[in-house]
């Protein structure tokens, strides 16, 4: 009965067109996002780091710090964001209802008239207290940084000249790991060279970006406000500020020379929940701006959108057609379209594979010369991390048909990698 069910499975035009498109789409992604990447690295980017603007007026920043039970690495980031080299800024701390101490943990950096704190006895979640900090700010560039962020000393001289064009409402920067003492670790630092850098490249040559890095980006106070400030109700804030500011038409740049530090989740429960958040926080965006495949006027969001759901799709057919091959080999059925052995198909996406995670690591190099050390560990990522990722992804689907929730989402875990 299973048997003769399985075969009546991969014999049918939707499992044939499954696996066409499972085999295709990593394929052309890879190589859109290679070609892409590499015409913005030789357009935008000299052949070696450009020096930090040295003009001589520069407007106030203001830096926005929300925090939650981040006793363990709140001193050590909020002293390097205050020896950033930068001539006008003031970092405001916003300690969301914190159980731990974690403004106690500034007590030493106190004297700097820089620094400001704010206490808030509520935890209301993270968008609420950006939005919280927004009327205390002085100035009209706010540089929100994550309370594990260590900034490098250029940061905001490279990206403030960016907000000299009206249009620019938000600009990224780039984030690296700095936690990276163990297996797990290094997989992110590829994935964050190869994947997230080389994909916002590749996506600024689009003309819109799905979402500005929530660990480090600079944003214009005045659209921020036009959009309404960060939504509470999502749990990527960042995500879906990114979307309203774009459906406004104001434009969303990315800063590879904005070096921010950072760590990373060290075990696979802490990165499960980290990438459920962000899944579910995606579909979630998706499923509310819907609307720019309607209309014309949201033609450069097409892409991002179309690639976001492609992206969803292909996890969704991963974990399924796995699912199948599992059960076929147990009962001992060759499944149609796969083999254990590698073939021209799975040499090909692995070949492909590897080419976008080394060309992530050459492009990130300069910012990250210890990248490089990590290239052996590339040949991990589509063996391990792609079948995380898509059961993640699937796991979290319902959000992609579910409104939002109307109350704030809140912070709910600790952070991990902590460690100095």
């Amino acid at each position: 009965m299973v048997e003769s069910a399985l075969l009546a499975i991969q014999h049918s035009w939707p499992y044939w067109l499954a696996l066409v498109f499972f085999a295709a789409y990593p394929i052309v992604t890879s190589l859109m996002w290679i070609t892409t990447a590499v015409l913005y690295r030789l357009r935008w980017e000299p052949p070696e780091p450009a020096a930090a603007d040295a003009r001589r007026e520069w407007p106030l920043v203001s830096v926005l710090v929300p925090a939650h039970d981040e006793r363990a690495v709140i001193a050590r980031s909020v002293a390097a964001m205050l020896r950033m080299d930068y001539p006008r800024f003031e970092v405001i701390v916003v300690d969301d209802g914190s159980r731990d101490g974690t403004l106690d943990a500034l007590a030493p950096l106190r004297a700097d008239a820089r620094l400001r704190l704010v206490r808030k006895e509520v935890n209301e979640g993270k968008a609420m207290a950006l939005n919280d900090a927004i009327p205390l700010a002085r100035g009209e560039i706010l540089m929100c940084l994550d309370a594990d962020a260590e900034p490098d000393a250029q940061m905001l001289r490279h990206i403030v000249p960016h907000f000299d064009a009206p249009r620019v409402a938000a600009v990224t920067g780039n984030p690296r790991v700095r936690n990276t003492e163990t297996f797990l670790a290094r997989l992110q630092a590829m994935e964050f060279s190869s994947i997230i850098s080389l994909l916002r490249r590749a996506q600024r040559i689009w003309g819109r970006v799905v979402t500005v890095s929530g660990v480090v980006a600079a944003l214009r106070r005045s659209a921020v406000v036009d959009v309404g400030g960060f939504s509470p109700e999502m749990p990527t804030e960042d995500i879906e500020l990114t979307w309203k500011l774009q459906k406004r038409f104001y434009d969303v740049r990315y800063e590879p020379r904005a070096i921010c530090w950072m760590t990373v989740p060290l075990s696979w429960r802490g990165l499960y929940r980290q990438r459920r958040r962000w899944a579910r926080g995606l579909m979630q965006v998706l499923h509310k701006h819907a609307d720019v495949m309607r209309h014309w006027r949201y033609r450069r969001l097409w892409p991002v959108f179309i690639e976001s759901s492609l992206s969803i799709l292909w996890a969704a057919c991963f974990v399924v057609l796995s699912a199948i091959w599992v059960v076929s080999y147990a009962l001992g059925l060759p499944p149609v379209g796969a083999s254990p052995i590698p073939n021209l198909w799975g040499m090909t996406i692995a070949t492909i594979c590897l080419a976008q995670l080394f060309t992530g690591a050459w492009v990130d190099r300069r910012y990250d010369p210890d990248i490089v050390r990590f290239v052996p560990y590339a040949v991990w990522y589509p063996l391990v991390y792609w079948m995380f990722q898509s059961v993640t992804t699937v796991l979290s689907l319902s959000y992609l048909f579910r409104r939002p929730q109307r109350e704030a989402v809140r912070w709910r875990t600790a952070r991990e990698g902590a460690a100095s």
